[in-house]
């Protein structure tokens, strides 16, 4: 697609859920249709009556639906374009997702990654046979030296999260799940990272008339709430990222397309602290046996602390508040998981 981020808002309205089922039949087979698991131990700890359907993206290839977007916008490069190499820039799950889909389709791979990225991430994208560049810890240090690799080498620059075929790759995650736990959720609750994957779930939920089916919700971490940010302004505004577990959300800013998406679609905005997210991925692991990273676990930690004002605020008040939460991956440090349980164990 000639997609350009001035663009943006074009593209915004444009898009819907046929662009979605297009992708879903374009990457069948190359990715994994993951389960959506019910853990009626794990809704026992939300703040109402709740009943959460977890879209366990942590069993995804390469560990995120980070599989979903990359596999399809290298697949919907020319040949001739994907034969020059592909290049991107993240700190993790799409790198990994990059490298693999450079491996399906016999191209070389380069990625830059922050040189604080999670040495299991690291480890995954090396074994894929993609070339690593480190550079500095933010999404723009990473950025320039991408582009500096693509200049030199004339690669294909596959984004990490703002182009349209990368937010309909993982809009089919959203569309599982409406298939299998049934289009009449009262909510989605989504991480947000670069957006990429919160768009695709707006687009997944808009009916062919262009209006929500299902209310999206966002959620991020607290010091790292770009997309929150952005909507508060009525504008993408960047954010210098904090510390958090969640090192797959802290971009410094949104995608153009995303957020265009997300302030037109989007029903509101949670944030969690560090102590939410440890807590809820113990949580997950010990009731619903699913073990997801942090970034993975933000949905859970939102939805369970949210149930509640959510009841009220959709006017649900007869039966459990039925919500889909998407476990956008699983690819944790073991010494974090035991770090982690060991101060959350007992909570869990």
């Amino acid at each position: 697609m000639d997609y350009r981020p001035e663009d943006a808002p074009a593209w915004a309205q444009r898009l819907g859920s046929a662009d979605v089922a297009a992708a879903a039949e374009r990457i069948s087979g190359r990715v994994v249709r993951t389960p959506t698991i019910r853990s009626p131990r794990l809704d026992a700890l939300a703040s109402a009556p709740v009943e959460l359907f977890l879209k366990a993206e942590n069993m995804q290839r390469i560990g995120a639906f980070k599989a979903r977007g990359a596999m399809h916008a290298v697949g919907r490069l020319d040949p001739s374009d994907r034969a020059r190499g592909v290049i991107t820039f993240s700190s993790g799950n799409h790198a990994q997702a990059v490298a693999l889909a450079a491996r399906e389709f016999g191209v070389p791979a380069t990625i830059a990654m922050p040189v604080d990225a999670p040495k299991v991430k690291i480890a995954v994208v090396r074994e894929l046979g993609a070339k690593i560049v480190l550079a500095g810890t933010t999404s723009d240090d990473r950025r320039e030296a991408a582009y500096a690799i693509q200049a030199e080498t004339g690669g294909a620059m596959i984004q990490p999260f703002d182009h349209p075929d990368i937010v309909c790759g993982q809009g089919t995650a959203t569309r599982e799940l409406l298939a299998d736990a049934g289009e009449d959720l009262d909510a989605i609750i989504v991480p947000v990272g670069g957006g990429g994957v919160i768009a695709g779930a707006c687009l997944a939920c808009r009916s062919e008339s262009g209006e929500a089916t299902t209310p999206i919700f966002s959620v991020e971490p607290a010091g790292c709430d770009a997309l929150a940010a952005s909507l508060e302004a009525g504008e993408r505004v960047p954010v210098q990222p904090g510390p958090t577990l969640a090192d797959g959300l802290k971009p410094v800013r949104v995608g153009a397309l995303n957020f265009e998406i997300a302030r037109r679609d989007l029903a509101g905005s949670f944030r969690v602290e560090d102590d939410e997210l440890g807590r809820a991925l113990v949580q997950v692991l010990a009731r619903a046996k699913i073990l997801v990273e942090p970034s993975g676990a933000a949905g859970v930690a939102a939805a369970l602390r949210e149930a509640a004002a959510l009841r009220e605020r959709l006017d649900v008040d007869d039966r459990p508040l039925r919500v889909g939460v998407m476990l956008t991956g699983g690819n944790v440090d073991p010494a974090l998981v035991a770090e982690l349980i060991e101060r959350w164990g007992e909570q869990a």
